[in-house]
C-alpha cells in the first residue's frame, strides 16, 4: 500500500471527465453521422469547391472527435464562418490544444473567427 494520500481533488476531476466523456459520445456520432451523410449525398451534387484543406465537413468532424461536440461544433461554425467570399483559404488543420481563453460559457472562444 501506498503511504500517499489520496486527492480528493483529482479523484473527482477523473470522475467528472469520465461521465462527460460518456455524455458526448452519442452527439459525437451523430453529428459526424450527418457531417458522414452530407459529404456522400449534398456535397457530391454541389461539386467540391472549398478553399480549405481539409475540406469543411472533414475539419468540423476530426474537432468534434477531439474535443467533443460543444467545442468541435464550434471551431466547425467558426471555420465555416471562414469560408466565404473574402474569407481565408489554404491549408488549416484542427488544432492540437484548445485555446487556452476558451470555456464552455464562452462558445464562440472555441473557433478561430477571422
Amino acid at each position: 500500500m501506498s503511504d500517499e494520500p489520496i486527492d480528493p481533488g483529482r479523484v473527482l476531476k477523473t470522475v467528472v471527465d469520465s461521465f462527460w466523456s460518456a455524455a458526448d459520445l452519442p452527439f459525437k456520432l451523430v453529428s459526424v453521422g450527418l457531417i458522414t451523410v452530407y459529404r456522400y449525398t449534398f456535397s457530391a451534387f454541389v461539386g467540391r469547391s472549398c478553399r480549405h484543406l481539409p475540406t469543411c465537413s472533414e475539419f468540423t468532424s476530426g474537432a468534434i472527435w477531439k474535443f467533443g461536440f460543444w467545442p468541435g461544433g464550434w471551431m466547425g461554425a467558426a471555420r465555416l464562418w471562414r469560408c466565404r467570399p473574402g474569407g481565408t483559404h489554404g491549408y488549416d488543420p484542427v488544432p492540437d490544444i484548445l485555446p487556452t481563453a476558451a470555456r464552455w460559457y464562452m462558445p464562440w472562444t472555441y473557433g478561430r473567427w477571422r
